[in-house]
């Protein structure tokens, strides 16, 4: 379809009367625009390794090269302090800085051209009434060229942005209310939606097939989020379930690894219960991207606790480093300890995830509703690739599971990955985040 008005300037006409407004210091606004920053997980990606809220300096990866997000404190010089209302709804919702340059999409205005003006009026007056000045400046993004050239940016927004905007923020019934958090604040589309040759994402909006149908973010693989009808993953959670996931990163199904971790402790875990029932209702109302299948009989409990189990398999690989926590059945002790049997990490197509999580461990994140740590420790120092192969390989055909076997190569491209990240190899078991 060929698009009439380009997105900035469908943002342009949504944010028109914004153009005069000026800082607002009324204290439920920016109450309700730190609400809107939790929505929008603002904080996990614009903190970095100095810890300093708000202040940038985290490397976002790309195909590209580390995209550094930028200093958004109300510092004037470094920050958005200057900003007009009408400069900061362009720079949120088109990607466009105060002095014209553009963002590059690693900042998901593509979503947030979904936000109403009543949130952006909120948000603005959280970041600059609420947010403490920081007065350092953000690492400098140097993309090789020609993708240093930023207003290419704008080309790139034109071809491959969403056609049109359909905020609605104060949405009654719970579907529309998590379709506006999910498609527009939540922006789950960045990680979930599969990305095309430009690195755009292949769909905007709930009504396209792919849109959240599954994707990658960083060497991770994301499932496919939606949750209608039957089938494996999220079609087989009840609309509770997933709530619950939502708010404590775990529930009977699995427990949440990688970089859903941040989403979870900064955004979804201080939501109120409403919210997280209105996006689980929107991912329940999306037809499922694959269909069911049937489940095989499996005799791997059967295997597992026979008189005689050959040493170098991975049954025995599972008994003497896994069946503690997860049992002989596969089935675990959730939440503490999640199901290995249907478990969405364990049948996903690329083993990346799964392969990290034995190698680095994991450790859940401590939610208000569930406060308790708990952690997987890293088994890198242990087992070899061949036999975090074997290993992986029999958990993802036990039980029911049905996925393709993993190789001593793909270990070992995570392995590397996983020294990068702790620097040094691990000399012997820890508790810490991969």
């Amino acid at each position: 379809m060929i698009k009439l008005l380009t997105l900035s300037a469908l943002a342009a006409l949504g944010s028109a009367s914004l153009a005069h407004a000026a800082p607002n210091a009324d204290p439920a606004l920016a109450d309700r625009g730190a609400y809107v920053a939790k929505l929008g997980d603002c904080v996990a990606c614009h903190t970095g390794p100095s810890n300093q809220p708000f202040a940038g300096g985290r490397a976002v990866p790309s195909p590209f090269g580390d995209i550094y997000s930028s200093n958004i404190t109300s510092d004037p010089k470094f920050g958005i302090g200057d900003y007009s209302l009408d400069e900061f709804s362009r720079a949120v919702r088109e990607g466009v800085r105060k002095d014209g340059a553009r963002l590059y999409p690693a900042m998901p205005y593509p979503s947030y051209a979904n936000i109403s003006d009543d949130d952006i009026k909120a948000l603005y007056s959280f970041f600059l009434n609420r947010v403490a000045a920081v007065p350092k400046q953000a690492p400098e993004t140097k993309l090789v060229w020609p993708f240093s050239m930023r207003w290419g940016v704008g080309l790139w927004d034109w071809a491959f942005g969403p056609d049109g905007v359909t905020p609605n923020a104060v949405a009654t019934d719970a579907v529309a209310r998590g379709k506006y958090l999910v498609e527009g604040l939540g922006h789950c589309g960045s990680c979930h939606t599969p990305r095309g040759f430009a690195f755009q994402e292949k769909a905007y909006h709930g009504d396209d097939p792919l849109f959240l149908s599954g994707g990658e973010i960083d060497h991770w693989p994301t499932p496919s989020l939606r949750a209608g009808g039957s089938g494996p993953g999220l079609p087989s959670w009840t609309q509770e379930e997933i709530a619950q996931f939502l708010a404590t990163g775990r529930n009977a199904h699995g427990a949440v690894t990688g970089e859903m971790k941040l989403v979870i402790e900064h955004s979804t875990a201080l939501l109120t219960d409403e919210d997280n029932l209105a996006i689980a209702a929107y991912l329940k109302s999306l037809p499922a991207s694959k269909a069911p299948r049937p489940t095989p009989a499996s005799d791997a409990t059967q295997r597992l606790t026979a008189a005689k189990v050959d040493p170098n398999s991975g049954e025995r690989l599972f008994l003497d480093n896994c069946s503690a926590c997860h049992f002989v059945d596969g089935k675990g002790a959730p939440p503490a300890f999640p199901p290995l049997a249907n478990n969405t990490l364990v049948n996903a197509d690329d083993p990346a995830g799964m392969i990290h999580v034995i190698l680095a461990g994991s450790r859940l994140p401590s939610t208000p509703y569930a406060p308790s740590d708990l952690a997987m420790p890293n088994f890198d120092w242990r087992l070899s690739d061949d036999e975090v192969a074997n290993l992986a390989t029999f958990v993802r055909s036990a039980w029911g599971n049905q996925a393709p076997a993993v190789k001593p190569d793909q270990v070992s491209k995570v392995r590397e990955r996983v020294v990068k990240e702790n620097r040094e190899p691990s000399a012997g078991p820890i508790f810490t985040d991969p």
